[in-house]
């Protein structure tokens, strides 16, 4: 992976970094939660900073981004909108459309939740057929 230098990265709740002064990320394991997702190490400061962005996000952000990277990330944020609005379709609606448009809002929310917890390297599940029944 090569970190793209001089770039800040963002740490949670107003934390930010220059990119190449962060030299490890360290999944924190126990007492994780709200604002402990991460200890991230630096070239400066000698404890590592506890912050609430996982290390994964964080490595997205430091790596240099190709026009793939670019393109899924924007294609993750468009999944995030709709699974909202998804969301906020109300339960009347989601009747009729069951009914007249045999489109279960339901199972593309959990789809959608569940293609957003997956590593992109890992093939997609085969049954779709719940989507529409």
């Amino acid at each position: 992976m090569e970190i793209k230098p001089d770039r800040m990265i963002s740490l949670g709740y107003g934390k930010y970094w220059r990119s190449d002064g962060i030299v490890g990320l360290m999944r924190i394991e126990e007492d994780r939660g709200p604002g402990r997702r991460t200890e991230v190490y630096t070239s400066t400061v000698d404890q590592p900073l506890v912050v609430s962005r996982g290390e994964r996000a964080i490595l997205q952000d430091m790596a240099v981004a190709t026009d793939e990277g670019v393109r899924l990330q924007e294609v993750q944020e468009a999944l995030s909108d709709l699974l909202v609005a998804l969301g906020d379709v109300p339960d009347v609606l989601q009747r009729s459309l069951a009914t007249e448009a045999r489109m279960d809002v339901g199972a593309w929310q959990r789809r959608i939740r569940a293609l957003q917890k997956t590593d992109p390297s890992e093939p997609l599940p085969d049954s779709q057929n719940d989507l529409f029944e």
